[in-house]
């Protein structure tokens, strides 16, 4: 009767186990979740945590009040973790469940750690505390709140004040602080603040604790940082020092203690003049000066250089350099004069003159003409930037003896005409950038020198015919044009290993000079992106395709302000992983068919951004072919209308769904979406609180989406009956499983699941109890147990125990069944006693009723009690493997009789506690 009932209470105790699994839920209140590597630009369309290179799990959550409540609906295996809100104290092991977190930034306005703030994140690379206001925000950090971060190498102070906290313990590991907009106003304070940071302080505590190395040390933006002091920054050992934006001079580093630097930083300081005394002192490899006031540069200056490697010198004003600028810098190899005024008065090329010049930026000087040889005196150079100016020609023999040069760029100029054999003298060139030229025609012909050009970037301002042949070995390549790209081919020409192509255009127009079937063929193509094409380069009734087969294509982004998109076919790209759509104006009668007909064309998709396409309302066979997909993104829709249908695909939905600025349709058909974003099986879903649903064309209210469905459509029979009609499909199948004869383990998880059931609801299987103890034995022990047993068993105290004992012999009614008899007996029985001997292991009935005892105790472990009597040696191994009885019963449930009688009296208390225990649970 028992198991029947519980057969019958089981489907609907494991139905509520799955909706119970259904109702855990990724949607976060102002929390945005996600995966950054599977839409690079993601940020564009969502706001997303700030990461470092090789971090793609975020989430980043805003108005935090309460860090534990908010961290409880983030997942555990986050990369990368940003809070942003108000928070007076971070409480001890806040984030111990992030066992993979590397990045923390915090923005949590006046803040209080506490010592096991940051416990258990052995992990963490990067911790960041920010504040973004102009005032200073009080941050007070325990000397060891660090302690735990033993992996740190980045830590940094943005916008908070640590006048408060003293002697804090940087890691060893560490190799980047910073301090930026803080209330420092001499570098003396650092040595308080951290008390390891310097070697050798008063306040260090160990030597093990001391920072032997920190490679950065960045201290802009500090307004009142105006002094160094002596001993400041004692035998400290930095590889870069930046002071931008800091009143602080230079010159006081000198008698700052510090030790060695290789890279100081002063943009933005005001500075007038070179700082040659500084250079030389620590004999400086790198000095950035951008965006001061240095306008002239004396000869005299030059002699404290000499060991600079990088000089920046941008957006300084600068009209002249000396004529022996880079002779007197025998080490340079990278320098940057952009935005300048060097363009008519920079001599050259005497004033270009370096044996071991790398990288040289000449962008935005106003520079015109480029005589002969301009650069034939830096042998060395391997990139050259010239954007931004005013060149309108370049002569065959200009960038004559730059025979290492790879990277050239020649954007935003006037470039109208480049002359055949131009690049013949850049034999190792890879990257060549045009962009925002005024070419009109350009063919294979005038890139023709360069053996191994890899990145090609083309613009026009108005239209752009590109004629074969195509550079061999090309891997990318950028073409943009205002009006019209043409590409004319002559005869099938495929760009064997272009991986990256990037088109942007109003049109673009293929012309052949042969037959009709004509095609350029990509082979190697991994990245397609086009903007403001038409999308008749897809059309599958144009006679000349331009893509006609991508076979090794994964991900395609097109935008276009075209309405033509009737014909658009994707058949072409069996691999396509990413697709992101936008602007395609599926506004149309036919929208909706337009979509699932593109979508069934690409089934291995994995992620799906729709842009500006208003497609109308989505359906289940919308997306019903698309079961690899991860993440759907709908950005810019208007009047968007979710269809109940959707509601079949729960089960198979993405991981990550996001709704960036919609509007949705104000009907009660979409009202299963309320319930499903909050209980959304192995989803993530963003945005939907945020947006809005309109009733009509007029209705300008922006009424929440999410309180109109929960006001005017507080039911949703449908969702439900759905999800009950799922959960009881699994249930069955689950039953079905439980049935199977042959898996007996399963029948031992039902017993423990009925076991717990019972406890949970702190009570047990409330049933009759008839005995106390239920006695097997066998008939040659029988004498023993009639004269001796049960007199001592069954006689009222002080005699006896006053136990009532159900004796198979005397207390079975004539006729019964004794198997059935047995089973309910036992089931009736606060406790079974075996009484074993080598002639009860060898009685059949002994075995049976052992046997059925064993199983009543496996199926009932909360409740039920088997004790074992030996009248005689037995061995326990043959016991063991027979009855496998050891892993179930205690120490305490074993009794020896064969060496005397001398345990009675343990025996009988034994006997009675397990009674009482017995009844105990029972009766609860």
């Amino acid at each position: 009767m028992e198991i029947s009932v519980f057969s019958a209470l089981l489907p609907l105790l494991l139905l509520a186990f799955v909706n119970h699994g259904l109702s855990w839920a990724w949607t976060a209140p102002d929390c945005n979740i996600g995966d950054s590597s599977l839409l690079a630009n993601l940020s564009y369309y969502t706001p997303i945590c700030s990461l470092v290179p090789g971090l793609y799990l975020f989430a980043s959550c805003s108005n935090i009040k309460d860090v534990i409540q908010t961290l409880r609906a983030v997942p555990h295996d986050r990369e990368a973790l940003c809070l942003q809100g108000m928070v007076p104290i971070l409480p001890p092991n806040a984030f111990a469940n992030f066992f993979s977190l590397k990045l923390l930034r915090l923005q949590l306005g006046n803040l209080k750690v506490t010592s096991k703030t940051f416990q258990g994140l052995d992990q963490l690379q990067h911790l960041h505390f920010e504040h973004h206001a102009p005032c200073c925000m009080g941050l007070f950090l325990p000397s060891d709140a660090l302690e735990a971060l033993i992996s740190l190498n980045d830590l940094s102070f943005q916008g908070y004040c640590l006048n408060y906290s003293q002697n804090i313990q940087l890691p060893i590991s560490l190799t980047c602080l910073t301090l930026r907009h803080s209330c420092l106003t001499k570098l003396q304070e650092l040595q308080e603040i951290f008390s390891n940071l310097v070697p050798g302080s008063s306040n260090s505590v160990s030597p093990r604790s001391l920072v032997s190395f920190l490679e950065v040390l960045d201290l802009s933006s500090n307004l009142q940082l105006n002094q160094a002091g002596d001993g400041a920054l004692h035998s400290l050992q930095l590889h870069s020092l930046r002071l931008d934006s800091t009143p602080l001079s230079s010159i006081g580093l000198l008698g700052s203690g510090l030790l060695q630097l290789g890279f100081l930083s002063l943009v933005g300081t005001g500075v007038k003049k070179m700082p040659g005394n500084v250079v030389r002192y620590f004999a400086l490899h790198a000095l950035d000066l951008g965006r001061n006031q240095i306008q002239d540069i004396w000869d005299p200056d030059l002699t404290n250089y000499h060991s600079l490697e990088l000089l920046s010198l941008h957006d300084n004003g600068l009209q002249s350099l000396p004529i022996k600028f880079l002779s007197a810098l025998p080490q340079l190899q990278r320098l940057n004069l952009s935005m300048n005024n060097l363009g008519s008065t920079l001599v050259l090329p005497e004033g270009l003159v370096s044996a071991k010049l790398k990288v040289l930026d000449l962008s935005y000087n106003e520079f015109c003409n480029l005589p002969y040889g301009a650069f034939s005196f830096l042998p060395q150079l391997q990139e050259l930037w010239l954007g931004g100016n005013n060149i309108s020609n370049l002569m065959n023999g200009t960038l004559e003896g730059l025979m290492w040069l790879k990277t050239l760029d020649l954007s935003w100029n006037q470039i109208k005409v480049l002359n055949p054999g131009w690049l013949s003298s850049l034999p190792s060139l890879t990257s060549l950038n045009l962009l925002g030229t005024y070419l009109e025609h350009i063919s294979g012909k005038q890139l023709q020198g360069p053996h191994k050009l890899r990145h090609l970037l083309l613009g026009s301002h108005d239209m752009l015919d590109i004629y074969p042949p195509w550079p061999p070995e090309l891997l990318s390549l950028e073409v943009r044009a205002e009006g019209v790209i043409q590409f004319i081919v002559h005869n099938e020409e495929p760009f064997l290993f272009l991986e990256n192509l990037t088109l942007q255009t109003s049109n673009i127009l293929f012309h052949t000079t042969v037959s009709d079937n004509t095609t350029v063929y990509f082979p190697s193509l991994y990245h397609l992106t086009l903007r403001g094409i038409s999308s008749y380069v897809f059309s599958s009734h144009q006679p000349q395709k331009f893509f006609s087969q991508l076979p090794r294509l994964e991900h395609l982004h097109f935008w276009s302000d075209h309405m033509d998109t009737d014909n658009m076919c994707l058949l072409s790209m069996p691999r396509l992983q990413v697709l992101e759509l936008g602007d395609l104006n599926f506004l149309s009668e036919f929208s909706l068919v337009k979509l699932e007909m593109l979508l069934k064309q690409v089934p291995q998709l994995q992620v799906l951004a729709l842009s500006h396409l208003n497609p109308g309302t989505l359906s289940m066979s919308t997306f019903k072919d698309l079961g690899h997909l991860r993440l759907l993104l709908l950005n810019s829709e208007y009047s968007l209308g979710l269809d109940s249908s959707l509601q079949e695909l729960i089960p198979q939905m993405p991981q990550y769904v996001y709704f960036s600025d919609v509007t949705f349709t104000c009907q009660c058909k979409s009202s299963w979406v309320g319930p499903w974003a909050t209980q959304a099986p192995n989803t993530f879903v963003y945005g939907l609180e945020k947006s809005i649903c309109m009733a009509n064309t007029s209705d300008y209210s922006r009424t929440p989406f999410v309180s109109f469905l929960s006001d005017h459509c507080p039911h949703d029979p449908e969702f439900w009956v759905f999800l009950i009609s799922f959960n009881l499909i699994l249930l069955m199948s689950t039953l079905a499983l439980f049935g199977c004869p042959k898996w007996y383990w399963l029948h031992y998880l039902q017993n423990l699941f009925h076991s717990w059931w019972w406890k949970l609801c702190g009570r047990g299987p409330r049933r009759q109890l008839y005995y106390d103890v239920f006695i097997s034995y066998c008939q040659q022990d029988k004498a023993w147990v009639l004269k001796e047993l049960v007199p001592a068993l069954e006689k009222p105290p002080p005699i006896g125990e006053g136990l009532k004992l159900c004796l198979p012999d005397r207390d079975f009614g004539l006729g019964w069944d004794r198997m059935d008899a047995t089973v309910a007996s036992m089931e009736t029985s606060r406790a079974i006693l075996c009484v074993l001997s080598c002639q009860a292991l060898k009685s059949t009935w002994c075995n049976l009723e052992l046997r059925l005892a064993t199983y009543h105790l496996v199926a009932r472990p909360a409740v039920a009690r088997l004790l074992l009597l030996f009248l005689e040696t037995i061995d326990r191994q043959k016991l063991c493997s027979y009855h496998r009885l050891t892993r179930w019963l205690q120490k305490e449930d074993y009794f020896d009789f064969h060496q005397g009688m001398e345990e009675w009296d343990f025996f009988c208390e034994q006997l009675q506690r397990r009674l009482r225990e017995a009844g105990q649970e029972r009766e609860d």
